[in-house]
């Protein structure tokens, strides 16, 4: 087997020998030929050599030369810096001292610049929410920078600033007297800002286009109010705006200086059929429509018993019973019984009077049922909104009382709303029932009338 691979390996060696001589006797037919080649090759491969070790030399002192000016140059910034350093420091000493000069040198102007400062800090707070600032915007902005070099150590006001921030006061005070009209952006409710004509009265309000407005130095233009005020105080500022001299009543803030946020206020607090439909739950219109059920019987019954009690004082004016009313159907009972004796007369009027008596109550049992169920509808709302915010405070504690309103708004105006539907229900029951009650009382009143003539009658026989 070791024989058989020293065979195979020489065997591959004389193939490669070979090969190679194969290859070189294709580049060179001769001995002399090939020793050229190998020759050239070499020369070839020195020169090659060399010129790489010149360029690798070549950036080496290039490197070497950077690394040389490098070095000089940080040698030169810190030198720099040791001068700017000295430097530093002796402008430092300079700025005291000079500041300790302009300390001395303003003298009582430090005093009236603190005053200037109080007095424009005070104005600035006016200035972000007046409707003068819509009108003449910039004047903050002003103010902060004024109040911002009159507290500087380093900076000095000078007479023209003084004088400006003088208009300003002047200005906020001779414009909050008059009325004017301007044109200017406007926020509308939808999001979207155009420019109309914008009158302003003094401070107070502003209106356009028949809407009032709302200023906000934040937002830096007028804003519509979302929800406008009555329909009189509207029409009010329409005519004031279409008006050129003269007098015109116009609804204003009295407040002043905010921007009508107090009637912005009173305008968006909600109205007595807005807190009926979000506080009064299911409860809350239950009891409405059974207060309207019983109001509207109650009236009814008012009505039908009038048109009887009519027709009944007509009858005690008629010698002839008639059968359109409850006392002519209890006179034609007495009529058609002429010879009946006291007491069976009686009896046939007592019963026809018993007879007339549920038509004249009817429907009284069911006013005053409404008129009893609707405070226990208004106790069972109160009992569910209390339950509703015990569950919220076991849940999120009483830490904000914002939620819990929900539950005790519902609580009160399912009160209120039982309340208020058994006042007029009761009211209503009562005077049905004296209505009733008159005519039931007319017709006993006829009836014993008619029974004494016949007792008399029968005693004169």
């Amino acid at each position: 087997m070791r024989n058989f691979l020293k065979i195979t390996g020489l065997t591959a060696s004389a193939c490669a020998m070979g090969l190679t001589a194969n290859f070189a006797a294709a580049q060179a037919t001769t001995l002399s030929g090939l020793l050229d080649l190998v020759e050239n090759d070499r020369v070839a491969e020195s020169a090659e050599y060399q010129q790489r070790q010149q360029e690798f030399e070549q950036n080496a002192n290039r490197q070497e030369q950077i690394l040389q000016t490098t070095n000089e140059r940080i040698t030169e910034q810190e030198a720099e810096q040791a001068r700017l350093s000295d430097q530093f420091e002796a402008n430092e000493i300079i700025i005291r001292d000079k500041r300790d000069i302009l300390r001395d040198r303003r003298g009582d102007l430090n005093e009236l610049f603190g005053t200037l400062q109080g007095v424009a800090g005070d104005f600035l707070s006016n200035f972000e929410n007046s409707l003068i600032s819509a009108q003449y915007p910039g004047r903050s902005e002003y103010l902060e920078d004024f109040i911002a070099k009159a507290g500087s150590t380093i900076e000095q006001l000078n007479p023209e600033e003084i004088e400006r921030f003088w208009f300003y006061m002047q200005q906020e005070v001779v414009e909050s007297g008059r009325v004017v009209k301007y044109n200017g952006d406007i926020s509308l409710p939808t999001g979207e800002t155009i420019n109309r004509s914008i009158t302003r009265i003094g401070l107070y309000n502003a209106v356009s286009e028949g809407e009032y407005l709302s200023y906000d130095g934040d937002i830096g233009h007028l804003q519509v109010l979302p929800k406008q005020p009555a329909r009189g105080l509207l029409s009010a500022a329409s005519a004031l705006e279409n008006a050129s001299s003269g007098f015109t009543r116009v609804g204003i803030d009295p407040t002043g200086g905010v921007g009508g946020q107090v009637m912005a206020n009173l305008v968006n607090f909600p109205s007595v059929e807005e807190q009926v439909r979000n506080n009064s739950g299911i409860i809350g219109f239950i009891i409405i429509g059974v207060g309207v059920v019983g109001i509207l019987i109650g009236f009814l019954r008012l009505l039908i018993l009038s048109l009887v009690s009519i027709k009944v004082r007509g009858q005690l004016k008629s010698d002839k019973p008639s059968k359109n009313n409850p006392l002519g159907r209890v006179l034609l009972v007495a009529e058609s019984n002429p010879t009946a004796d006291t007491e069976t007369l009686e009896l046939k009027l007592g019963e026809a009077i018993l007879q007339e008596t549920p038509s004249l109550e009817s429907m009284l049992t069911l006013i005053k049922m409404i008129a009893t169920i609707a405070p226990l509808g208004g106790l069972l709302g109160t009992v569910t909104g209390m339950i509703q915010v015990f569950q919220q405070i076991t849940v999120y504690g009483a830490g904000d009382p914002t939620i819990m309103a929900g539950g005790i708004s519902s609580a009160l105006m399912t009160t209120v709303l039982g309340i208020v539907v058994a006042i007029p229900t009761i009211f209503m029951h009562t005077v049905v029932k004296s209505r009733a009650d008159n005519i039931i009382h007319i017709l006993e009143e006829q009836a014993t009338g008619m029974i004494a003539q016949k007792a008399e009658q029968s005693a004169a026989g």
